[in-house]
């Protein structure tokens, strides 16, 4: 069987950390989100994978290869133009030729359920439970199969949803066929699944666990649930002094200086410089080279690499892209006074601590402060002392 993974789209949602790189190739707990798919769909017994890529497909060529590295074998389908997940589909209809998995190439997914879904007969989709399925396209179900879809209907008749995980056979590209544009513009999967719907062919199957990284704050979520199943071990250098619980993983070329306090789950890349006097807390990934110095707390964050923390700073509940600059005192605040749900650019959280989404290579002077639900953009510059309250684009700056 093969497994065909959509990864065209840039994420438009997941801007600014989208503004160099696609949305599959964002880390989470120190690797990009499709290199988590791609081992779980291999682990489950399906070693050749199609690759549909459009947007930074160069990253993700570069990065992933030939996929042997993985223990699988990759092949590549661009989709020249991002107009839907049907005619990324339809890209590699000349390749498949049998029965095959489809899966959007944004979650997180575990083995056994991959394992258990492929036993399924075509077509299937997979489906999952979620406690806010207005977000989503929501499914009702009978006899085990799915008799109803909706898209992101304000009040939801259920609480089901479409995982984006598909049981597939070649009949599907006869079905794509005759779909015409959606109001968005673009060749939607779901208006060719219809056509099972109708006749109550398309199978349901529920999956166990799902993790979608569809806006910033997800990636939060994914981090620490894949963080909490690692392997503590270390390859650098840890100091005396240093205190270290749970578990904790620390790359080759770091070193961890004396006075620093680490509670775990927590991932810290190579060639890092952590302390002296550093405290790391729980559900913390911290990217290649990141020098994060004395005084300074982070708490439950995606740091990525290159990134500097160095003097007396405060991150909580954040997302800081590449290349990025605490100066002295900066502090990144993670919680209204009122105790409310943190709200970013409109949209609600759903989360009472949320600090900011903060893009690639932003400076911030010494004694900066940064609000609750903030947005920088990449490249942007502010001088010292400045409040960074609301969404910045790129290039911001405060002189």
């Amino acid at each position: 069987m093969k497994c065909v993974i959509l990864a065209a789209g840039e994420g438009k949602r997941m801007r600014p950390l989208t503004s160099r790189i696609p949305k599959v190739m964002i880390p989470v707990a120190n690797r990009p989100i499709l290199e988590h798919l791609i081992r779980a769909v291999g682990d489950a017994g399906i070693t050749d994978i199609l690759l549909v890529v459009g947007y930074g497909e160069d990253v993700i060529r570069t990065y992933f290869g030939d996929g042997l590295r993985l223990g699988v074998t990759l092949q590549y389908s661009t989709q020249r133009r991002q107009r839907g997940t049907g005619d990324a589909l339809r890209s590699v209809s000349g390749l498949l030729k049998e029965r095959f998995l489809l899966l959007n190439g944004d979650m997180i997914l575990k083995k056994e359920d991959l394992e258990e879904l492929i036993q399924a007969d075509a077509p299937c989709m997979a489906t999952f439970r979620s406690d806010h399925p207005d977000d989503y396209g929501t499914v009702r179900i009978r006899d085990g199969c799915v008799i109803s879809l909706e898209e992101k209907a304000p009040v939801p008749s259920s609480d089901i949803i479409n995982a984006g995980a598909y049981i597939l056979d070649p009949d599907i590209f006869h079905a794509l066929q005759s779909i015409q544009l959606s109001e968005r513009g673009e060749y939607e999967l779901t208006d060719a699944l219809y056509l099972y719907i109708d006749r109550h062919e398309l199978h349901a199957h529920p999956l166990s666990y799902w993790c979608d990284i569809g806006f910033p704050w997800d990636l939060l979520d994914a981090n620490s649930a894949l963080l909490s199943e690692g392997i503590s071990s270390n390859e650098g250098s840890i100091e005396e002094n240093v205190t270290i619980h749970g578990i904790v993983i620390i790359g080759e070329g770091s070193i961890v200086r004396s006075g620093t306090y680490i509670e775990g789950p927590c991932i810290i890349g190579r060639d890092c410089r952590i302390g002296p006097h550093t405290y790391i807390r729980g559900s913390t990934a911290i990217g290649d080279s990141c020098h994060i110095g004395h005084s300074t707390e982070i708490k439950n964050s995606v740091i990525m690499g290159h990134t500097n923390a160095p003097h007396f700073n405060y991150i909580g509940d954040s997302v800081i892209g590449y290349g990025c600059n605490l100066g002295a005192g900066t502090k990144i605040a993670n919680l209204r006074h009122d105790r409310g749900s943190v709200h970013v650019a409109g949209k609600d959280t759903r989360k009472v601590k949320f600090g900011a989404i903060i893009g690639d290579r932003v400076q911030f002077g010494i004694n900066c402060s940064v609000n609750v639900g903030s947005v920088v953009g990449s490249e942007s510059q502010f001088a010292p002392a400045a409040l960074i309250d609301g969404v910045y684009g790129e290039k911001s700056s405060i002189r």
